[in-house]
């Protein structure tokens, strides 16, 4: 079974920095997807970056666009999330999430995701 464990969440004034981590184990698929999702109270879950394991450029949503950068280590089974320019609006529980889909289906919704982190918040004041 996949396991995915996150670290890096806290809190931080508008204009900061932090830095999201993702490590994966058990994956018993070659090439699988893997993102970044997140969570503000009374909404519901959005992704927020996406990347597919067996290569093929990252897609992030356009609100996040410039200012968060996806990268991964050589085995492709770490995924860290750097979040520059925090803004109030990026207050949320973030979680990583992998699923064994194409790369044409990387860009699904929280529900087609099949294992996912405990999750890291983060928080942002004004």
């Amino acid at each position: 079974q996949v396991h995915l464990v996150e670290s890096g969440g806290g809190s931080v004034q508008a204009g900061g920095a932090l830095r999201l981590s993702c490590r994966a184990s058990g994956f018993t698929y070659r090439t699988y997807c893997m993102g970044w999702f997140r969570q503000s109270p009374g909404k519901e879950r959005e992704g927020v970056a996406y990347v597919f394991t067996g290569g093929g450029g990252p897609y992030y949503i356009d609100s996040v666009k410039g200012r968060f950068t996806l990268s991964q280590d050589g085995a492709k089974t770490t995924l860290d999330l750097q979040m520059n320019s925090l803004n109030p609006e990026d207050t949320a529980m973030y979680y990583c999430a992998a699923a064994s889909l194409s790369r044409a289906y990387c860009r699904t919704v929280a529900s087609g995701y099949d294992y996912w982190g405990q999750g890291t918040q983060v928080t942002v004041s004004s």
